[in-house]
């Protein structure tokens, strides 16, 4: 029961992995925000191309 005690005692004061997982949710909050990001400017490079093909597509008089 000794080993059992000190083996609990030793597991709740170990932070090893809460380093790892703070850095795994600050990843994860990079990639959403990157995605988002890169969405919006999709959305409006999008258009810009739509306006540039549109002027392309209409012939000049």
């Amino acid at each position: 029961m000794a080993k059992f005690s000190k083996l609990m005692t030793r597991f709740t004061r170990d932070e090893s992995g809460a380093t790892a997982i703070e850095y795994g949710l600050i990843a994860a909050l990079i990639a959403v925000v990157l995605i988002g990001a890169l969405t919006l400017l999709g959305t409006s490079l999008k258009s810009k191309f739509n306006t540039v093909s549109d002027s392309l597509a209409t012939p000049a008089e």
